[in-house]
């Protein structure tokens, strides 16, 4: 089962605790770990399910591609990172 990490940042604001899922995509287990930690999806994806603009999801160290509807592969030992972009000057 993939392992799901969330930068510290995230776990401020809600809990985040690395969890391992269910899945072959990353939207797949992306929504598993949503039915267990509700909080996370509206910090983690927008109102049309999409990965929000300022949000990173990296698989195995390299970041996805279909940011849109996640369907990059994951394998049972995978590795999914996810983190908040930072921005400003």
């Amino acid at each position: 089962m993939p392992l799901v990490e969330f930068t510290p940042n995230l776990a401020r604001q809600t809990s985040a605790e690395a969890c391992r899922v269910e899945g072959s995509t990353v939207g797949e287990s992306l929504q598993a770990v949503f039915a267990k930690q509700p909080g996370l999806r509206s910090y983690v994806l927008d109102d049309q399910g999409a990965v929000r603009h300022h949000v990173v999801v990296f698989v195995d160290g390299t970041a996805v591609k279909d940011r849109r509807t996640l369907s990059d592969a994951v394998r049972a030992d995978s590795e999914i990172f996810i983190m908040q972009a930072l921005s400003g000057g």
